[in-house]
């Protein structure tokens, strides 16, 4: 069964422009993913120096742009909250990047039956 030039061209355009834009997807998911890993470290590395200080010392932290007084478990226990977070948004990034992959990869697939096919 042979497929007109015209639905053959179209369907080339159609899936090649498929797989570029998976193929863009994924260099941002991966850039996402590498500013994710980036805030964990931050956070492994701020609660390691929190770690280190004596429970009575007086901390600061941020809060837009000025600085609060607090405690340090009240520190820890925001890091915490937002390492679960990172944690979260990370396994979507995996998911997300897991379906672009196999997005792309099945796109090409396609081309190369169609090409050889056609061919």
């Amino acid at each position: 069964m042979a497929i007109p030039n015209e639905k053959l061209q179209q369907l080339l355009q159609e899936i090649s422009s498929k797989a570029a834009f998976a193929e863009q997807q994924l260099g941002i998911v991966r850039g996402q993913m590498a500013q994710k890993h980036r805030e964990s470290r931050m956070l492994q590395l701020s609660a390691t120096e929190l770690e280190a200080l004596p429970k009575d010392t007086p901390v600061y932290d941020g809060v837009g742009k000025m600085f609060v007084l607090t405690t340090t478990d009240g520190i820890k226990q925001r890091q915490g909250k937002e390492a679960e977070d990172i944690k979260t948004e990370m396994a979507n990034l995996e998911k997300k990047m897991h379906y672009l992959d196999t997005t792309f990869k099945n796109s090409q697939e396609h081309l190369q039956q169609i090409l050889q096919r056609g061919g």
